[in-house]
């Protein structure tokens, strides 16, 4: 076992020939690609935003200047071992402590995970090794690291009924806001996480989405190193579009201004292929044209949980990866049938 404040080994160990992909969001966006990829390939690599600053995150990222840790913290859980062991892990990491009614303490509200990275961080005074001894003790099936090395600060321009626009700082303020027109990150020139844009580089396909397009998608091309590494990879790009696109922070955008969103943060981004529910597009032929304009191709499969329901399915969400990436067919991974009520 290496020594306290030394990197634990990478895990897992890669698999031959399988696909190297870096999935790169947040949130529970980020956990349902991730739920679906791992199941596609052992070389996965999470890439996650740092700017939460609500709820458990927030008052840990104050009280000890730390990373956030809960998109982290999700994304371990995503890629949890199937064991006996893995399955209890994942609901450890989620657990959030409650105290009993009536009474209030400092553990409210905090899930297990948090805690558990603030105290690898602080033993180890080392984010990514924090993480990958974390990965460790879970058997995660893959890797995940932090967009930047310290904790970000995003801000949204919105425009209200009456057409003023106004400025909001912070995620979560902004997650919740409605028609927003342009982000930006505070510090600008913030240090990008090395291990990840090494990952970046040697990847096999990137992909972006689902998740807050906002505040879990856009922030990684608002890092001038993340974005340079995105659009110079020799990867190929994947986008998962949401399920819900028009809501709140995307109200009115549509989802080929979704895809515009990511060409006006990143103009140098070519995008190879895009996954989409065709209940969430309002015009699908629009939509599959405006993607064969940008030299893509459109996986258009039934993805969600059930109908109705905004939630992913991992397994037709693992399908549609298979097929956007040409991967060989699984029989476990075929299309399954459409929703039920």
């Amino acid at each position: 076992m290496a020594a306290i404040g030394s990197r634990a080994e990478a895990v897992p160990e890669p698999g031959a020939g399988a696909p190297r992909v870096v999935a790169l969001g947040g949130g529970h966006g980020l956990y349902a690609s991730l739920s679906a990829l791992r199941l596609l390939t052992p070389q996965l690599t999470a890439v996650v935003t740092v700017a939460d600053d609500g709820g458990s995150s927030g008052r840990l990222r104050e009280q000890f200047d730390v990373l956030p840790p809960g998109d982290l913290r999700m994304a371990l859980s995503a890629l949890c071992d199937d064991s006996a062991w893995g399955h209890l892990w994942r609901e450890a990491m989620q657990h959030r402590f409650s105290t009993l009614p009536g009474s209030s303490g400092e553990l409210d509200g905090h899930a297990m995970g948090n805690l558990l990275l603030l105290s690898l961080w602080q033993l180890l005074d080392d984010p990514v090794a924090g993480l990958d001894w974390a990965s460790q003790l879970l058997k995660a099936r893959g890797r995940v690291l932090p967009m930047a090395v310290d904790p970000l600060v995003v801000s949204g321009w919105v425009r209200d009924q009456q057409g003023a626009s106004r400025r909001i700082t912070g995620q979560a303020r902004l997650a919740t806001a409605e028609r927003v027109e342009r982000i930006s990150l505070e510090p600008a020139e913030a240090r990008a996480c090395p291990e990840a844009l090494e990952a970046i580089r040697a990847a096999d396909w990137l992909v972006l989405g689902p998740g807050s397009w906002y505040t879990s998608v856009i922030p990684h091309l608002l890092l001038p190193d993340l974005r340079e590494a995105i659009c110079s990879s020799a990867a190929r790009v994947c986008v998962c579009m949401n399920l819900a696109m028009e809501r709140r922070e995307t109200a009115g955008l549509g989802a080929v201004g979704h895809l515009e969103v990511l060409e006006r943060y990143a103009p140098g981004l070519e995008i190879d292929a895009v996954v989409a529910d065709p209940s969430a597009l309002s015009d699908p032929q629009g939509f599959d044209a405006a993607v064969r304009e940008r030299g893509a191709r459109l996986v258009s499969q039934s993805l969600r949980r059930r109908r109705g329901e905004d939630v992913h399915s991992h397994l037709r969400l693992a399908a549609a990866y298979q097929e956007a990436m040409g991967l060989p067919e699984e029989p476990a991974l075929s299309p399954p049938a459409a929703p039920h009520d």
